[in-house]
């Protein structure tokens, strides 16, 4: 346990932020979970909004520091061609 006075605030703002991400997080894997679904049902128009959606909160969660640039667009391209795939 922290005894420093700057570091007791330190793990507090960790503790927010890490809740703020993980929230983002949980909201990136819904999206494309529903996405996937969509598409397994065989609604392309529905795939196609959701996926759209999906990758738009990615694209969010980068601007705010959630995960990588990398990371998104590599997550973006694997749902995409798992729609695809799926639609095809």
């Amino acid at each position: 346990m922290a005894n420093i006075k700057s570091q007791e605030k330190r793990n507090r703002q960790n503790h927010r932020a890490y809740e703020r991400n993980k929230a983002v997080r949980s909201e990136l894997k819904t999206r494309s979970k529903n996405a996937v679904e969509a598409a397994e049902a065989g609604d392309a128009a529905q795939a196609e909004a959701m996926l759209a959606e999906a990758q738009r909160k990615y694209d969010k969660a980068v601007t705010k520091g959630v995960m990588h640039k990398s990371t998104a667009s590599r997550r973006k391209s694997r749902l995409t061609a798992q729609v695809r795939s799926l639609l095809s």
